[in-house]
């Protein structure tokens, strides 16, 4: 009889043991494929990211820069001042204030007469020539209905503080502005102040006296 139960317990110990493997097993693999699952959908959150669009459209650039405005174009220039050919050295007016100032460009390009000697190997624009343009652009100011001027007795009177910064090449776009600061019209005389740049840096500055009269 001892050994009846001996067999029974053995056996019973034996099927319970054999029933607990597949649970172990089930177990163990509902937790292997829940991690799969997750690094799955790691996987596909990464891969879902939105890609970088590596073509973007540029404005080209001819485009990103706007032209300088046209206050008064050569024609009008060439009304108001005496130069002419090869001495005028403003190309257009793009802002103006009537009796108090105006800016002006001067396109500076390799055809410019004075580069053959100025220089053959690096042409420059003469620096007198810079204050002689920033003068015609005071012209314009002064030869106005509001300042009193007149071109048959106009005259480039003198200049003090003239300072030249940087050079000035062929290819260059130069902006002179021109201030009246004081004028007294007893005496005919005006004072002004000019400022140069080219791409925002200034290149030339001084004072400039001027001499009108009337008709």
């Amino acid at each position: 009889m001892a050994l009846s139960q001996s067999i029974f317990s053995t056996l019973t110990s034996r099927r319970l043991d054999n029933a607990s493997f597949p649970l172990q097993s089930s177990a163990f693999r509902s937790h292997s494929l829940s991690t799969r699952f997750k690094k799955t959908r790691s996987s596909v959150t990464i891969n879902c990211a939105i890609p970088q669009n590596d073509n973007k459209t540029e404005t080209p650039i001819e485009l990103r820069y706007p032209a300088f405005p046209t206050v008064m174009d050569i024609n009008q220039i060439r009304e108001i001042l005496p130069h002419r050919f090869p001495f005028l050295l403003v190309d257009r007016v793009i802002e103006y204030n009537p009796g108090e100032s105006a800016v002006a460009i001067k396109n500076v390009t390799i055809n410019d007469n004075f580069f053959p000697g100025h220089f053959p190997e690096r042409p420059i624009m003469p620096g007198v020539l810079m204050v002689e343009a920033m003068a015609q652009v005071g012209g314009l100011v002064m030869l106005q209905p509001e300042v009193g001027g007149s071109k048959q007795n106009f005259f480039f009177a003198g200049i003090d503080k003239v300072r030249f910064r940087k050079p000035v090449v062929a290819g260059d776009t130069l902006v002179m502005r021109m201030t009246l600061i004081k004028l007294q019209k007893r005496f005919g005389i005006a004072k002004m102040e000019g400022k140069a740049y080219v791409g925002g840096d200034v290149v030339c500055e001084g004072e400039f006296l001027m001499a009108t009269g009337s008709e």
